[in-house]
């Protein structure tokens, strides 16, 4: 039998409750985040919208070298400008009401940041009347100018996956670039310029790992140190001989851009990505390659756990020492690819201090993608995109003269404000810059 319900009393008044929603993102930092999207809305719709020139916004959207044609773009510049500083100010809103959760806030601002960009070349190409933007060109030229900083950005997480902070991926830059172009150029064989390339980023890398993990020296001092070992040495070598013969020691060419059939005539993005020189295509390899054999495999495993709890690690058998003295001069060859990218992969020579600050910025595309592989592409990409439009904007019109020295500050400034307004609270592996002595 079934026991009758009984009816709550007449005078008590039924409560219903529902559930909080917890993000999981404290207050303060959903307002700090929230009302930081909501000025780029406004900035979007005054600044970009309201201060754009009468009429439509042009893209071009061939290549040379395509297959399909595809018409210019056309959209009206203020209405769009408006249309999407709205949208990213009632992200902005939302954001400070209820809040998104941290998984949700990735693509927020990945949102944001793309409605902001769209928003500004809006208003950019209004100056230039029948002048489009050439979209293709800009994606190309973000591609090859973030191809070092990816390669950096890797090594630095091959590095500080097992523990050991890697603040001389400059120097690593330098030494893979001089000795890229000297090795190409006495040997007239650019394959041989990649090798030698690696292997002084990994003898940079090996000089790491020693002072790091052997003796114990600070490793951002060292870091600094052994940039500053690469540059003058690098610099000693140029004018010894370099600057002196230039046909003999400095005028190693640069690979031409292969082409994938197919792949290369789609629209667009064809040319970008599948018309690119042999080092591009590695670079491209050794993203999947690190990305799955870190997270994939017993090694990844193995270094993951070397850089979270060495002693841990230790107890089970894994090699410490072994796992970051490899793991550390793998990184100075990656490093050393990038480097060659810079010479023998673009410019075809070697000039001093060639790297110009990009290891500094790939190890913040480090700390800004949380030391994941995926993350440290996007971020690296990001700084690319600033360097390229600083590039593109000293050439093309704009409605508001900008002054060139703000736009050669451009990817530096954009590197500053990602590490320090989106980044927020990360963390790194626990045992990072932390030495390891075997008791």
């Amino acid at each position: 039998m079934t026991s009758p319900t009984t009816a709550p009393p007449a005078d008590e008044e039924l409560v219903v409750v529902r559930p909080v929603v917890d993000t999981g993102v404290p207050l303060r930092a959903r307002l700090v985040s929230g009302i930081s999207v909501i000025l780029a809305g406004l900035v979007c719709v005054f600044a970009w919208g309201f201060g754009a020139n009468p009429g439509d916004a042009e893209f071009a959207l061939i290549a040379t070298g395509d297959t399909f044609a595809v018409p210019d773009l056309e959209v009206p510049a203020e209405a769009t400008a408006i249309t999407l500083g709205v949208v990213v100010a009632l992200l902005g809103v939302w954001q400070v009401v209820r809040g998104f959760s941290k998984r949700q806030m990735r693509w927020v601002l990945v949102a944001v940041l793309l409605c902001f960009v769209v928003a500004f070349l809006c208003w950019a190409s209004t100056g230039s009347p029948g002048n489009p933007l050439n979209v293709p060109g800009l994606l190309q030229n973000t591609l090859l100018l973030a191809t070092p900083l990816v390669l950096g950005a890797l090594a630095g997480i091959l590095c500080e996956r097992t523990g050991v902070i890697n603040v001389a991926i400059e120097g690593q830059f330098l030494a893979g670039a001089f000795a890229g172009a000297l090795g190409a150029s006495l040997s007239k064989s650019l394959g041989v310029g990649v090798v030698t390339a690696v292997i002084a980023g990994g003898l940079m890398g090996a000089l790491l790992a020693v002072f790091a993990i052997k003796f114990l020296v600070n490793q951002v001092v060292l870091g600094v140190v052994l940039n500053a070992f690469a540059l003058g040495i690098t610099g000693f070598g140029y004018d010894a001989l370099m600057q002196s013969d230039p046909s003999t020691y400095n005028e190693p060419g640069f690979f031409a851009p292969i082409r994938i059939p197919l792949l290369a005539d789609i629209p667009v993005i064809g040319q970008v990505f599948f018309n690119v020189n042999i080092i591009v295509y590695l670079t491209y390899i050794l993203i999947i390659v690190i990305d799955v054999a870190l997270f994939r495999t017993r090694w990844g495993l193995r270094t993951r756990a070397v850089g979270e709890h060495p002693r841990a690690a230790d107890t089970v058998g894994i090699k410490v020492l072994r796992t970051r003295y490899r793991n550390v001069i793998m990184g100075g060859m990656v490093a050393g690819l990038g480097g060659a990218f810079l010479t023998i992969g673009a410019i075809g020579g070697f000039t001093k201090d060639i790297s110009s600050g990009k290891g500094f910025i790939a190890l913040a595309a480090v700390i800004f993608g949380k030391w994941s592989p995926r993350g440290a592409i996007g971020a690296a990409l990001l700084f690319g995109f600033a360097d390229a439009l600083q590039s593109l904007l000293s050439v093309a019109g704009t409605p508001v003269a900008i002054p060139s020295n703000f736009l050669l500050m451009l990817p530096y400034l954009a590197t500053l404000f990602a590490v320090a307004g989106l980044v927020g609270k990360v963390r790194a592996p626990a045992a990072d810059g932390e030495p390891y002595v075997k008791g």
